[in-house]
């Protein structure tokens, strides 16, 4: 049999989240029964899993989760953002979050945790998600914050179900003050965290390889105006207070408001809050930051399906 249909091979593929020609191949092997193809793609991908190591994998979910005083986030890639719509999919990387919060934020210890059934470890199941679903994945990062009297907030943008999306964000808060209130002003925060990604929370944080090389780019910019070394220095002064408030997130404008340094906005909110406020901490995942994007021919894709064997 060398013609499948494309419709029947849609099917599978909305089934397993498996690639299109794997899925053909599949119907092919199993005179086109759909419960024995999805049996043959886990089998066969089980023997292929490490194979699909080597491939780009930039697509996929981020998952945050938060108890209250800690919160999580986990990063699953994927080679292409269809099988990040796939039920089965989300489901796992919500699994991954469940079992990251009761860990240290580490991923490597991440994957060697239980996984939830009898799948064994997190690393086990991932190799079974890649045979099932047909793709290279890469549980690539996790983050944790913890505080004490306090909460971490969270906040995810481009959302595909709760908890999952594109840029997650935690946001850890310690004070003695109301809880809710501390919360409301974490979402807030976590918004704002995700808008202007900061790279420091403050001044004393920024990397001194990194300040150095500012430095350094904006004293050679100074003096290429030709004036005294004195005048340069406060240039260059004056500049960097400017490079901190592009960076630090408590020298950053609250983009909510599009006026109120963050550092003055927790000053101010320790009023509604009932107590002063401390930022413990934050993090911010963007799916697939740093990783190189391979661009996909999907056209040639089903072309090559609808061509025959």
């Amino acid at each position: 049999m060398s013609y499948i249909a494309a419709a029947l091979v849609k099917e599978l593929r909305e089934k397993t989240g498996a690639g299109m020609m794997d899925c053909k191949k599949a119907l092919m092997e199993n005179d086109r029964d759909m419960e024995a193809s999805v049996d043959w793609l886990r089998t066969q991908g089980l023997a292929a899993a490490a194979k699909k190591a080597s491939r780009t994998a930039s697509e996929g979910l981020v998952a945050v989760k938060s108890n209250g005083a800690k919160g999580v986030l986990v990063e699953l890639n994927a080679e292409t953002d269809f099988v990040a719509r796939n039920d089965g999919f989300q489901d796992f990387v919500e699994a991954l979050a469940d079992v990251a919060i009761d860990g240290d934020g580490d991923v490597e210890n991440l994957k060697s945790s239980d996984f939830p059934g009898d799948e064994g470890t997190v690393a086990d199941a991932l190799t079974n998600m890649i045979s099932t679903i047909g793709e290279n994945m890469d549980l690539r990062r996790s983050a944790m914050i913890e505080v004490g009297d306090g909460v971490v907030s969270t906040y995810m943008h481009n959302t595909v179900k709760p908890g999952l999306g594109k840029i997650g964000v935690l946001v850890g808060l310690e004070s003695t003050g109301d809880k809710d209130q501390l919360d409301a002003l974490g979402k807030q925060l976590a918004m704002h965290v995700a808008a202007a990604n900061p790279q420091a929370l403050t001044r004393d944080d920024v990397d001194p390889e990194l300040l150095t090389r500012e430095k350094n780019i904006l004293s050679e910019q100074a003096r290429d105006s030709g004036k005294p070394e004195e005048i340069i220095e406060k240039m260059v002064e004056g500049r960097l207070r400017k490079y901190f408030e592009e960076i630090c997130l408590v020298d950053q404008t609250f983009v909510i408001d599009g006026e109120t340094r963050v550092g003055k906005l927790l000053e101010a909110s320790a009023g509604d809050v009932g107590a002063p406020v401390v930022i413990k901490g934050f993090v911010r995942f963007s799916l697939g930051e740093g990783v190189e994007k391979v661009e996909e021919d999907f056209a040639a894709e089903v072309a090559a399906v609808a061509g025959g064997s």
